[in-house]
């Protein structure tokens, strides 16, 4: 007998609805008083303007329930309003909603630390430190690298993206919109190849990638110059790309025998999000410092930096921090979703979500490849973060309109999907892990009919 997962308590109808056209008429008005007041550069994927949200959906201020396959950016894995953290957070606000860690420390900050330190990969004494943003996370790995191993060279990937500040904008490979006119940027990044098999011609050979990567990283820079490799295990703004079996294992451990620190850059690919804790699990590798943020605290803003005791302690006093990191509201909303994703068993149900997406658009594929309208080159992905790689048929050739035009498609029937990828043409779906099945087979049904309607 199948088993059919229900989301958790809501305060929100798991449905979707439309009731206006999308945007509607109150969203459109808050759309004028946005570009009277808000910066142009930022920007929005989705027209609307939210009012509520939980589970899977997210209502708007028309009245509009659409299906959310993007939770944030991968952020609202337990929920935009899980009642535990709803409840968490209320509480610690109303005991206090900052004093400085630096300032007074309280045990929330702590008892986050304790508890990263038991989830991330590894079984070695561990440290952490916390802060708000991915990129403060990244930049400050980072920083913890060069003071420890007394070195400069920092390499990245093709198709890395790890934050916008000046720093994590040198290591994003990605121009427009993250690094185009806002150089100079930070020095002493360089960047190496990655192993993309559905586009790399060493194809599946993880190992043989890495190889290539090392072999240019010995010939340019030289181990003894590099103080940190910094890689997402899976790929996401470059594309949900999932290295090749063996290229990670094989760049850590030359990391290991040269004294190189290895930075796993989880920010989306952890918490749950890909099946494991983390996506450093599915293949055993153990990083020496670890970045998270996103899911770690059901939308309140905090991020981490994890990893070898010894280099983090190496950092002189003061020298990490910030006003706001480990603000006690988020700690608390921290914790709150990590009981949640343990008593829920959102890896697990992250691998249920894999099988129910991959099953839906590898189908997909196949009809519309037998039809002579091969547009979908390649479904990849792990857990809950599964892509789509649409190209134009005949070939390899990627075809950003089509995933625009998709994307709009399933947006006008109230599914809410994003984009992604270096050429732009990459459909990203990343549900929440607690959306329902018949939800999902819903918001699935409608993205594989805006595929097809799209695919002239």
């Amino acid at each position: 007998m199948t088993t059919v997962h229900q989301p958790s308590i809501s305060s929100v109808l798991q449905e979707r609805r439309l009731v206006t056209a999308i945007p509607g008429p109150r969203s459109l008005e808050l759309a004028k008083r946005r570009e009277a007041a808000v910066a142009a550069g930022v920007t929005s994927v989705v027209p609307v303007f939210a009012e509520r949200a939980d589970g899977g959906v997210v209502v708007d201020v028309d009245g509009n329930s659409l299906i959310d396959l993007g939770s944030g950016i991968a952020v609202t894995s337990v929920g935009a309003s899980n009642p535990a953290v709803v409840e968490a957070s209320a509480a610690q606000a109303a005991a206090f909603t900052h004093t400085c860690f630096m300032v007074t420390p309280y045990e929330g900050y702590v008892a986050v630390a304790e508890k990263l330190n038991e989830l991330t990969p590894g079984d070695h004494e561990k440290r952490t430190v916390l802060f708000n943003s991915g990129a403060e996370a990244v930049e400050n790995a980072i920083k913890i690298a060069r003071l420890s191993t007394g070195r400069d060279a920092i390499v990245a990937f093709d198709h890395a993206y790890h934050g916008r500040t000046n720093l994590t904008m040198a290591l994003t490979a990605k121009s427009m919109p993250y690094k185009h006119n806002f150089g100079p940027f930070a020095p002493e990044v360089y960047r190496m190849p990655m192993s993309y098999p559905y586009r790399d011609t060493l194809g599946n050979d993880g190992v043989a990638a890495a190889q290539r990567a090392i072999g240019m990283m010995d010939k340019q820079l030289g181990a003894d110059a590099i103080a940190a490799v910094v890689i997402e295990p899976i790929q996401g703004e470059g594309g949900f790309i999932v290295p090749a079996p063996g290229f990670l294992p094989t760049v850590a451990r030359w990391c290991r025998d040269n004294g190189v620190v290895f930075i796993a850059d989880e920010v989306q690919t952890g918490f749950a999000r890909t099946g494991r804790w983390f996506a450093s699990d599915h293949e055993g590798v153990v990083p020496d410092l670890i970045t998270m943020a996103k899911g770690i605290a059901g939308g309140m803003p905090l991020s981490a930096v994890t990893g070898r005791a010894e280099l983090l302690d190496a950092v002189h006093g003061g020298g990490l921090g910030g006003t706001y990191g480990g603000n006690p509201v988020a700690c608390a909303a921290a914790l709150a979703s990590i009981e949640q994703m343990t008593v829920l068993d959102l890896p697990g149900r992250a691998r249920s979500l894999e099988t129910l997406i991959v099953g839906a658009l590898t189908a997909t594929a196949e009809r519309l490849a037998s039809q002579g309208r091969e547009v979908i080159g390649d479904v990849r992905g792990r857990g809950a973060m599964v892509a789509v790689e649409l190209v134009k048929a005949g070939g390899t050739e990627p075809d950003p309109h089509l995933a625009k035009s998709v994307a709009a498609a399933a947006l006008a029937q109230g599914v809410i999907v994003l984009t992604c990828g270096t050429f732009g043409n990459v459909l990203r779906l990343l549900p929440p892990l607690v959306i329902g099945d018949e939800l999902l087979g819903e918001a699935l049904t409608i993205l594989c009919d805006a595929i097809d309607s799209c695919a002239v």
